[in-house]
């Protein structure tokens, strides 16, 4: 990648956006949670937990005619370990996790998985606190690999250094901004970046609290209009069923699995899913 080009973009665009939260959103939703408070939590909290969504859903691609061939399963498992609740340098924390997505063509013919990308990460997360040692945010800073672990014209693989800062503006909307610089991709995938971009921006609404959440994902590539959009909508079936809902996905765009990338697709999708808790914290009153 050309360093020159992108580095420069990258850089300006996500610090002016985490300028502008680390400014802005204390006034919109300052946090009850104490430096101290939080602290206090970390090290009660589990050690092992889930880092993304897990779940398991199923659908039909809404830009082509119903068949077997394009319905499919796919599901994710997402797991995080924090390796110490010590406080390491710039009162961070370490942590590692491992994700892995999944494209089940179950209703074809022989039941292949036409895709499994697998995404280990390294990081540290960081809390952000507000002139009053108030909680205001967390920033992550990690090492990510992803790749789909097959040879030959099929084998796709990229890394980067991603940066993510996540806050509450209000009490029922949560923000994040994930930026990455990525390295050591041209060999499989030299374009990626035409579609994935150099970003991405999630904003969650919780419309009835412990009860219904819709959410959208927002990621541009650097040519064209290639890009993705995924809208969600949660409910949850059942009372005292915690972070378990029904989830509705439409995901329209490039790159939603990396044998693919490339290839814009538009699947509509319904399932179970157990929700991460991981920005919770962020919503403590």
């Amino acid at each position: 990648m050309n360093l020159k080009r992108f580095l420069p973009s990258f850089l300006l665009n996500f610090f002016i956006c985490a300028f502008c939260f680390l400014t802005f959103t204390p006034g919109l939703y300052s946090q009850t949670l104490t430096k101290k408070e939080f602290h206090d939590t970390i090290k009660k909290m589990p050690s092992f937990s889930l880092d993304n969504d897990v779940y398991f859903i199923t659908g039909i691609a809404t830009n082509k005619d119903l068949s077997k061939e394009n319905s499919d399963i796919k599901y994710q498992i997402s797991l995080r370990q924090m390796v110490t609740k010590a406080t390491l340098p710039l009162n961070s924390y370490l942590f590692i996790s491992y994700s892995q997505k999944s494209f089940w063509d179950v209703y074809a013919l022989s039941n292949p998985f036409s895709d499994i990308d697998f995404n280990p990460a390294v990081g540290l997360v960081k809390p952000i606190f507000n002139k009053k040692e108030l909680l205001t945010g967390l920033m992550e800073l990690k090492f990510e690999h992803e790749s789909n672990a097959r040879d030959s014209t099929t084998s796709r693989s990229w890394n980067r250094i991603t940066l993510s800062y996540h806050t509450a503006l209000t009490n029922k909307f949560m923000l994040t901004v994930k930026g990455w610089v990525p390295f050591y991709y041209q060999r499989d995938n030299p374009d990626i970046l035409d579609f994935v971009g150099l970003g991405e921006a999630k904003l969650e609404y919780t419309i009835i609290p412990e009860k219904l959440v819709a959410d959208i994902t927002l990621r541009k590539g650097l040519k064209d209009w290639n890009g993705a959009v995924a809208t969600r909508l949660f409910y949850q079936l059942f009372n005292n069923s915690e972070n378990q809902y029904l989830m509705l996905e439409w995901f329209a765009g490039h790159a939603e699995n990396l044998l693919d990338y490339n290839k814009y697709t538009s699947m509509i999708r319904i399932g179970y899913v157990i929700k991460s808790n991981q920005l919770n914290i962020l919503r403590s009153n």
